[in-house]
């Protein structure tokens, strides 16, 4: 028996104003609001709302054996309440099937677990609270910001009481071992590992509208067939991935909507597949084995590592310069200053920064609001120096460079 988890990112950033120099001491408003509006409502429409309708009526025309987990960060959840509330309404509809399952992060998709502990506590019990809000659901599993992952991730989800952690399946990491295996993090009781097939959600992710690919074009059938292949050599296939795949990162006019309403169908054509939930998965099938994760990895890119966003000195200098404020940003006491700072830890503003396009190009361009990786980094941190005045004036705390 093999089954499909299908894990879906949900994500928008607060994309930021081109702040130049000569601000730097007005205070003028950081975030491009007019941009930030235009995007989540052309995302909503091309993406989320379709999206959303195809996997309700999935649910229901499978009788419940169809199922999904998404994971959606606070501040694409803010955004979404305030310029398109019906796809909060959509993804409720889902909730209220049992068969979606939500996941926790870090509200403000950051990489707080890099940098401060006690931080990213706090992002987590903050996106744990939205979710209940929201969706009266108290997740059970822990997504982190774009899978970084390491051992010490793993024990941290554990003391918070999550059951389960999603990874990449880097091969690195996995040797000759499939990810198509419950696993166990090195060190961490009580908890268990579901890994990223790579291989077989970048084929719909990334490779579905390529035409150059040997597989192309892709199929409902013909991809049920690679699942199928699976029955014997595996007990669950993890197909993780943004859920801007559908209808934004590969458009409704090249079939993927299509795809997507077949799929589920031609999957349980075989008599020993299903669909599971994570916490499904992670209750269902025992860990094959214990599996060491000594650094941090991640979904991002080719190099499945962290160089998308510490891979140059501008990003390196910029969040370390962003986390140096903590401790004086929370002795303010100042909710507004606290919320502005922790928006600025978004792992997207030192995305953009980055500077090795090559094979990932096209990636790092997804709607980069920058002409460069320069631009970027001088927009960032005149902002963290204006920041840095007004945290002053509202913080009654001197901070300092």
């Amino acid at each position: 028996m093999v089954s499909v988890c299908f894990y879906f990112q949900v994500h928008q950033p607060l994309r930021l104003r081109k702040y130049s120099v000569f601000e730097i001491g007005s205070h003028n408003g950081y975030f491009d609001e007019h941009k930030n509006e235009a995007i989540i409502k052309k995302v909503s429409s091309k993406c989320y709302l379709p999206a959303n309708a195809i996997i309700l009526d999935l649910i229901s025309k499978t009788d419940g054996n169809f199922k999904a987990a998404y994971s959606m960060t606070g501040i694409a959840l803010e955004q979404l309440e305030k310029y398109a509330p019906k796809v909060i309404d959509s993804f409720g509809e889902l909730v209220d099937t049992g068969c979606v399952e939500l996941l926790d992060e870090t509200y403000h998709h950051t990489l707080a677990c890099l940098y401060s502990k006690e931080e990213f506590r706090q992002q987590v019990e903050l996106h744990n609270r939205k979710i209940r809000q929201l969706f009266n659901y108290k997740p059970k599993i822990f997504r982190n910001t774009e899978l970084v992952y390491s051992n010490e991730t793993a024990a941290l989800a554990g003391e918070m009481g999550y059951k389960g952690v999603l990874a990449e399946g880097a091969d690195h990491i996995l040797g000759w071992r499939s990810p198509n295996f419950v696993y166990s993090p090195k060190g961490s009781k009580n908890i268990k590992l579901l890994l990223k097939n790579y291989r077989l959600s970048d084929d719909i992710a990334f490779r579905f509208s390529e035409k150059s690919w040997k597989e192309f074009p892709l199929t409902a059938p013909k991809y049920a067939h690679w699942i199928n292949q699976i029955n014997g050599n595996g007990n669950v296939v993890n197909l993780f991935m943004d859920y801007e795949t559908f209808g934004e990162h590969q458009w409704e006019d090249k079939g993927i909507f299509e795809f997507l309403k077949h799929l589920p169908h031609e999957v349980l054509k075989h008599k020993d597949n299903d669909f599971v939930t994570p916490s499904e998965a992670i209750r269902r099938y025992d860990s094959a084995a214990e599996l060491d994760f000594p650094h941090h990895v991640s979904w991002a890119d080719v190099e499945r590592d962290l160089s998308a966003w510490l891979g140059n000195k501008m990003q390196q200098e910029a969040i370390k310069e962003i986390y140096l404020l903590e401790n004086n940003v929370k002795l303010s006491k100042n909710p507004a200053l606290i919320d502005e700072w922790r928006k600025l830890q978004t792992s997207d503003h030192f995305y953009y920064m980055c500077t090795k396009w090559f094979n990932d190009g096209d990636v790092h361009k997804y709607f980069n609001p920058y002409d460069s990786p320069y631009e970027a980094f001088i927009t960032y941190m005149n902002i963290l120096n204006d920041f840095r005045i007004k945290a002053n004036k509202l913080g009654e705390v001197k901070i300092t460079e």
